[in-house]
């Protein structure tokens, strides 16, 4: 399924944090949103998952426009969001924050806890812990792991790498890789070698505006410097 994100702005207040954002994910594809802090990268990433408004613009998902459409709606045509910080059930055990996320769906089965499982072993090893029991890193995984028993055909991540150890990153990398084709991705990342190793393209935003992007091979350091961090 192809999104098209067209013209899209949002205003909080009087102040205009997005300005005619533009761009496309084909399917199986996993675009990079690029930028520095408060260049409006997260902004996007809630307007896309109905978690914050747009003033205008559309967010088309396989040709139906689902930018006045509630998050519920979304997420029942295949959007799936990790959003930066994780946000899981702290006080509900892994198991539990699996299947609250998996039954609306009608996807609690065995079968798919056991994908997400293989995906991550630790998961299944702490299934009866609590949630804000579990190591940063161990939190990211079953963020992810919640999103993907959905099902999703679009997969939403803000900052995936925040705060967890190589290893991790190397492992939610090596995931990530072997979901593309089977999802489209839309991916929020500082991490510059992460995102290179993952995207298939990327765009930058600078001041809630689209103003750079271009194809994976494209994404130096060099071009790169001046919109981010590096």
């Amino acid at each position: 399924m192809r999104l098209t994100v067209r013209d899209l702005d949002q205003h909080y207040g009087g102040s205009q944090a997005l300005r005619k954002v533009s761009f496309e994910v084909a399917q199986g594809e996993c675009l990079a949103v690029l930028g520095r802090n408060g260049a409006g990268k997260s902004t996007l990433l809630k307007c896309l998952a109905g978690v914050l408004p747009v003033t205008r613009g559309a967010i088309e998902f396989d040709g139906v426009d689902m930018a006045r459409a509630p998050s519920h709606r979304r997420s029942r045509a295949g959007f799936a969001y990790v959003p930066q910080g994780r946000e899981i059930f702290a006080e509900l055990t892994v198991r539990e924050n699996l299947l609250a996320a998996a039954r609306p769906h009608g996807e609690a089965s065995d079968e798919t806890f056991a994908e997400v499982y293989g995906l991550f072993p630790v998961l299944r090893e702490m299934a009866g812990r609590r949630g804000g029991s579990l190591s940063g890193g161990q939190q990211q995984q079953l963020a992810l792991a919640r999103a993907l028993v959905t099902k999703p055909s679009l997969l939403v991540l803000d900052e995936p790498t925040e705060g967890v150890q190589p290893s991790i990153v190397q492992l939610i990398e090596t995931v990530l890789q072997s979901l593309k084709g089977r999802l489209s991705i839309v991916l929020v990342e500082q991490y510059l070698d992460f995102a290179t190793a993952v995207a298939d393209r990327f765009v930058v935003l600078s001041r809630g505006q689209v103003v750079d992007r271009g194809e994976r091979a494209e994404m130096s350091r060099e071009r790169l410097s001046k919109f981010m961090s590096i």
